[in-house]
Order: structure tokens, then sequence, then C-alpha cells
């Protein structure tokens, strides 16, 4: 996103309700990433979110559905919107937040005024041409105007759709439909495609829309990211930076303390996700910025990615985005039957 919003470490937390509250945006602020907050989510329908949190948390997987529906029944308070990004900037760390394309235009307006950094119009798959029966058509391009700050769109997973919301002058683009731990959008839809691809085809749209004049617009693979191994991937397949969610809820610092569910898991009519029990498993400095105390690579992120950077001679991450790569189903079972055998580093799943 140019010079309009840079971080430090090319890593942003999802928008999951279980993963990034207030005191969390804060500590991934610091870290230097960033983590973004659900507009639609319980922190800014409750008051007091933690409750709710830890009712989610230890409700019996057979409840939780119906408990879902119920707790985000509760509408949305705007003076809570406001309140939030306050916090979060107080702590003078970046602030990011994100809504459903069905509110976006009419919270543009508060976001700024409350001082947010990032404005994240998220939705299962969004278009430039995007309509609805149910809602006044959103303008990409009008609310792209009507806001100082740098919109980022998706989720979006197809060349020629990447291209047309480019053009219509978002700063960065969510990859992925359907990739994450916590969602069942490929179950419940069949929709999806595998992350390298999406992320391949929307960064050549992304250098296209540049040969064409265009700027450069942050491509951002969204979900499907266990390990560094993952991470480096998505990096190597053109992103520019990742977003993340399950491997953060297994943080300390996480809202529910190990608990993940995905922002369609409460949907009143179609739920599109579960809530997963990952446990906690570690600092978020270890997870992000290390150092690693398990050899399996779900942490030091930013280690992993300096490391193969280093590894496949480029200097930076513009230059890592042109590495070769290769179609290899065996490349994590290769030589390794003893770690299979028994159960450690790369043999534990």
């Amino acid at each position: 996103m140019g010079e309009r919003f840079k971080l430090p470490l090319p890593i942003w937390g999802s928008a999951m309700d279980g993963v990034v509250d207030v005191d969390f945006a804060i500590a991934m602020g610091k870290l230097g990433g960033v983590a973004v907050l659900n507009l639609d989510g319980v922190h800014t329908r409750y008051q007091d979110s933690a409750p709710i949190i830890k009712r989610i948390a230890e409700a019996d997987k057979s409840q939780i559905n119906a408990l879902l529906k119920e707790v985000y029944r509760e509408p949305v308070k705007p003076n809570l919107i406001a309140e939030r990004i306050k916090a979060i900037k107080a702590a003078g760390v970046p602030c990011a937040v994100s809504t459903i394309p069905a509110r976006a235009a009419e919270r543009a307006e508060v976001v700024q005024k409350a001082g947010a950094d990032v404005f994240v119009v998220q939705g299962t798959v969004l278009t430039a041409r995007h309509s609805s029966q149910s809602y006044h058509q959103l303008s990409f391009e009008q609310l792209v105007r009507a806001c100082a700050i740098p919109v980022v769109v998706g989720n979006c997973v197809h060349y020629e759709t990447a291209l047309e919301l480019m053009e219509t002058g978002i700063a960065g683009i969510l990859v992925g439909v359907g990739p994450g731990a916590a969602c069942t959008t490929r179950g419940v839809l069949g929709v999806g495609v595998p992350q390298v691809t999406a992320t391949a085809d929307v960064a050549a749209a992304r250098d296209e829309h540049m040969r064409r004049g265009g700027m450069r617009v942050a491509v951002i693979t969204d979900g499907g990211m266990r390990i560094g191994a993952d991470v480096c991937k998505a990096f190597a397949s053109g992103a520019d930076a990742v977003m993340i969610g399950t491997p953060l809820a297994g943080a300390e610092e996480s809202a529910s303390k190990g608990f993940n569910w995905g922002m369609a898991t409460p949907d009143p009519n179609l739920p599109r996700g579960t809530r997963i029990h990952v446990g906690t498993k570690a600092t978020l400095h270890e997870i992000l910025l290390g150092p690693a105390r398990v050899d399996d690579g779900s942490q030091n992120f930013a280690g992993a990615l300096r490391s193969a950077l280093g590894v496949c001679g480029a200097r930076d991450i513009p230059e890592f985005q042109h590495v070769e790569m290769v179609i290899a189903p065996s490349i994590t079972s290769e030589g390794k039957s003893f770690q299979q055998a028994q159960h450690v580093g790369m043999g534990k799943s």
C-alpha cells in the first residue's frame, strides 16, 4: 500500500472474534504487524465482550451453532466501533477494522473519525460489480473516494475479478475462499481455489494493473496457513503480506485463549464455519518473531520467511515473489520416515 500504510512485519491477524480483541490488536501492533478488528463481531455488540467469548469457548460442540446465532443477534453499537478504534490507537499502534459490504458506506465516516488506519471490506467473495436485492449496491470507487485511509477488499481468487477490483482504486486485496481451519465454505458451497494458485493469479493481476499504469495493490493471502512453510509459500506465490487466524488463536494473548471460529460461522441462515479448539501454544511473540521452542514450524514465522529468502537467494520480498516454484506433493514426507514413525518434527501431524 505504498507509503500510506507500511508494516515492519507483513503479517495481518484475521478479523476473527476468538482471536482479535482490543488487547490482542495492541499486542500484535507492538510486534510490527496489524490485527484486524471485526466490526460485525461481539466486540462491537457488547460493552464487555469477554463473558461472551468465554461462553462460546466453553459451549458443548452440539450447542455451539445455536449459541453463536443467539449472541450475534445483539445489534452492533456504533459508539462501540469508535470506542474500540480509539482504544487501539491510544496505544500507539496501527488499527485496521473489517466490515461487511452492506455496512461499509455507512461506517466509513465513523471509522475514519475514530482514527483507523485501514478500512477492510470483507465477504466470502467480492467483485467490483456486486449486486444484491437486500441492500444498495456498494460502489468501491465511491467508497475509495470517500476514504482518506487505504481500503482493502476481499475475498477474491480470480485474475479477471481481481484486476477489475484493482481498477476501482483499492489499496489492497485479500486472497482466499474457504482455506481457513475454521471455515466450511468449501463443504457448504463447494467453492474454493487452492491458495498458491489463487495467490499467483491475483498477483498476476496486480502486475498487469501496474503495467497499465495503476498503483501497486497489496496482495494479501488470507487463510490456509498453519506453519512457517505455508507463510513462505504464500510470499513465493506473489503475496505482499499474509493474513492468518488459527495460528494466532493459539497465542496466550488471543481473545479466546485457544479457540477460533470464522466470520460466517454465526450466519443465521447458512453457517459457513465452525468453532475449533487449537489450545494455547505459545506467546504471540514466539509465534511471530520467535525464538521457536518447537521444531514443527508453528513458531517464528518471521524467522522462517527471512531464512527462506536467504536460501532462495532473494534480497527482499519482491525478489522472493519471482523464485521458481514446483509441484512437489511428497516434499514434506521425502526422507522423513523416522520422524513419521516417531511422531516428531514434521511427522507430528
